[in-house]
């Protein structure tokens, strides 16, 4: 009896270490980003390139021209969104995860969130914008559109 007992309070034990990541989440970060978005960010959804434009992305989702000269100075990214049906006043909101530090800090160079134009290189919207990556790393790029998680991009920025 006692070894069923030690068991499934040892199996307790395992569940709950292995399913919190111990994130840290700053003081000006949105409310409506949830500690869940970050936990359940699959590192192994590498973003990849798509279509004829260097794109690098979810292919009819997300994705980035830009991203394919990573770099940790201040850069210019051009973020394309497939599946937005109305793009006057709708935000996007970017936020970077560093996986290997568990930090979350914002990427766009003014702030957490800009807003979209319209279509462009077949995305339903897109924005140019100034992000600056802090420190080399794998990064999980969550976006958020009009307070709502959108996708997540995994990029590998070392240099």
């Amino acid at each position: 009896m006692k070894r069923v007992v030690f068991g499934c309070i040892l199996l307790l034990f395992l569940v709950g270490c292995t399913d919190k990541v111990n994130v840290t989440m700053p003081e000006d970060l949105p409310d409506f980003v949830k500690e869940s978005d970050i936990e359940s960010v699959d590192w192994n959804q590498k973003a990849v390139e798509f279509g004829d434009r260097g794109i690098i992305g979810n292919a009819d989702k997300s994705g980035v021209i830009g991203a394919n000269m990573p770099s940790l100075s201040t850069q210019k990214w051009m973020w394309h969104l497939w599946g937005i049906d109305e793009v006057r006043d709708t935000e996007l909101t970017v936020i970077g995860y560093h996986r290997d530090s568990k930090v979350i800090q914002p990427i766009l160079a003014n702030g957490w969130s800009i807003g979209l134009g319209g279509p462009v290189n077949g995305a339903d919207a897109h924005t140019p914008s100034h992000v600056k990556v802090p420190k080399p790393g794998e990064w999980a790029i969550l976006l958020y559109t009009n307070e709502k998680y959108f996708d997540t991009l995994i990029y590998d920025i070392q240099e």
